[in-house]
């Protein structure tokens, strides 16, 4: 099913490109789409009325797909879900989307901004930016595993954060002055149709679906 959580703030977004962990780095490093691993992903700081909202539609989204399954007894309550209070007491989420399924690369998520104008893929969303996010709510049963994840589709930049660690030291001067300095929110590149049709979740408020066959092989337990 699909879902828009509202407001929310992003943190450490990994949009401009696709990314994997890198044991000997010790980090995500920016990869190639259909390397193992490869996936655009975020999380996103929600408060204590998102965090309940988010929280009930993904245990009904578990309860029916427990409902339809006729092959597997799911468990009463999931026991991974894509969200969790930190040791800050922050709720914190996570949603990501693989670089490629099937050998197919995965078209990046759609980023707008306030106007849905849309922005280039490889926009750099900062941490600390108020979003929208769209999702798809897929439940999971594997036998083994079972649980809730969050497959990104969207997002909506309200308010953009400065760089961490931005600021620099300089005064505006006489000289080079980038010919894109003012094109990240001008630069809107024509959107890629899915089936002939662009997947647009901002046009109006995304409706609740039934749950769709379960790819168990995305973002396990997230």
């Amino acid at each position: 099913m699909q879902h828009m959580i509202s407001g929310v703030t992003a943190l450490y977004p990994r949009l401009n490109g696709t990314y994997k962990f890198d044991t000997q780095e010790n980090k995500s490093v920016k990869c190639h789409a259909l390397d193992e691993g490869a996936a655009f992903e975020m999380s996103f700081k929600l408060d204590e009325a998102q965090a309940k909202e988010l929280h009930q539609v993904c245990s009904q989204a578990y309860a029916n797909a427990a409902a339809m399954d006729t092959k597997r007894k799911w468990p009463d309550k999931p026991n991974n879900l894509p969200y969790k209070r930190n040791a800050d007491n922050d709720i914190v989420g996570k949603c990501k989307l693989k670089g490629s399924y099937g050998g197919d690369v995965t078209q990046p998520p759609k980023q707008v901004d306030a106007a849905r104008n849309r922005l280039p893929d490889d926009f750099m969303l900062t941490t600390n930016s108020k979003v929208n996010v769209a999702v798809m709510i897929v439940p999971y049963n594997t036998g083994s595993l079972n649980g809730v994840s969050l497959r990104l589709r969207a997002v909506q930049v309200l308010e953009l954060a400065e760089l961490e660690g931005g600021d620099d030291p300089f005064d505006k001067v006489d000289g080079f002055v980038s010919p894109n300095s003012d094109a990240v929110f001008s630069n809107t590149q024509p959107a890629q149709p899915v089936n002939g049709q662009e997947y647009d979740p901002f046009a109006a408020s995304v409706a609740s679906q039934a749950p769709s066959n379960v790819d168990i092989d995305d973002d396990i337990p997230f």
